[in-house]
């Protein structure tokens, strides 16, 4: 493991938070897949794919994808069940890396710089050890990799949910009785080390996005479909077998970015520098008072890190030999 290298600020582009990028709509063995491109703004530019968290969707990587489109040519899909993407019948890690594998696949556009957050990372680490071949470099934010303190992470109070008969039932009673625009704070507060970072554009997305979710019946399902895979992953991670999630991380053979936030509510903050640990060749960047989506609440710092690593691994930089955990200090 060593410290991730920064590129200049410089090297990035204005950032006039875009638009949302253009969506298409693609179907996969006869369910629909929404993904949005970003028009990369230089010839030859690499392929890459972004995959969002839990509860979240393609939008999650506006502004990162537009900053990295002098150098990616970037394609974010919404999984299964979230988003515009249609439900899926399973919403396990392995199912939404069979997914992801099938997109990658039927793009074929090479391997790609693999870049997730949250649930997407833990998905990515999972297509990154099987699939070598589809993935070119792997991007790592606050990856949901198994922790068994449920004090550490602010889901804790929602897993007894898990248990009860038809709790998509109840998520969705639960969810009817807030607006779009509690949903939408609520979210930002678990999700931000500090909410007040988040422009009005983006908050009002937010909440466009909450509006939307109203709209689909199956968003409870796929919610805690997901955070109930992901707990499954969880617990077999500590069991012998071959589906541990740690295990995954140690066969990764391609290089590897980890970034943390220190305020980070729903992963255990010790979680990024493990995993870049576990992966042979890795990269670790903790920056300090950011929360969960560091690539929404501080998305220059997120592609300034990205931009560095990618030009480390294309030998215009030299490496850094040192081992360290330590955290960029950043403050807005």
């Amino acid at each position: 493991m060593r410290r991730a290298v920064l590129a200049p600020d410089d090297s990035l582009p204005d950032h006039p938070a875009p638009p949302p990028w253009p969506a298409r709509r693609i179907m996969l063995g006869g369910a629909m897949l929404h993904v949005r491109d970003t028009a990369a703004t230089c010839d030859g530019c690499e392929p890459a794919v972004y995959v969002h968290g839990l509860g979240g969707t393609s939008q999650n990587w506006t502004d990162l994808a537009g900053l990295l489109a002098g150098r990616l040519d970037g394609q974010a899909v919404d999984l299964p069940g979230f988003g515009y993407s249609d439900a899926s019948r399973k919403y396990t890690i392995p199912a939404f890396a069979d997914r992801l594998v099938a997109f990658l696949e039927h793009e074929d556009r090479g391997p790609v710089h693999l870049i997730g957050n949250s649930l997407g990372g833990a998905i990515s680490v999972r297509v990154a050890a099987l699939r070598p071949d589809l993935v070119r470099t792997l991007t790592l934010i606050s990856p949901a990799m198994p922790f068994l303190d449920v004090r550490r992470t602010a889901q804790g109070r929602v897993l007894p949910v898990l248990a009860v008969p038809r709790a998509d039932r109840v998520a969705a009673w639960y969810f009817s009785k807030l607006t779009p625009e509690r949903m939408a704070q609520d979210a930002l507060e678990a999700c931000f080390g500090d909410p007040t970072r988040i422009i009005d554009r983006r908050r009002e997305e937010a909440i466009e996005e909450v509006r939307l979710r109203f709209t689909v019946p199956h968003y409870p399902a796929a919610y805690l479909g997901s955070l109930r895979g992901l707990v499954g992953s969880f617990v077999r991670a500590y069991l012998p077998g071959s589906g541990s999630q740690w295990r995954l991380a140690r066969r990764i053979t391609v290089p590897t970015l980890v970034i943390g936030g220190s305020a980070d509510r729903l992963v255990d903050t010790r979680v990024p520098a493990q995993v870049a640990r576990a992966i042979p060749d890795s990269r670790f960047l903790m920056i300090r008072g950011v929360g969960h989506v560091a690539q929404m609440e501080v998305p220059r710092v997120v592609a300034r890190a990205v931009a560095g690593f990618l030009d480390e691994v294309a030998g215009k930089v030299a490496p850094s030999a040192e081992e360290s955990e330590k955290s960029l200090d950043w403050s807005p």
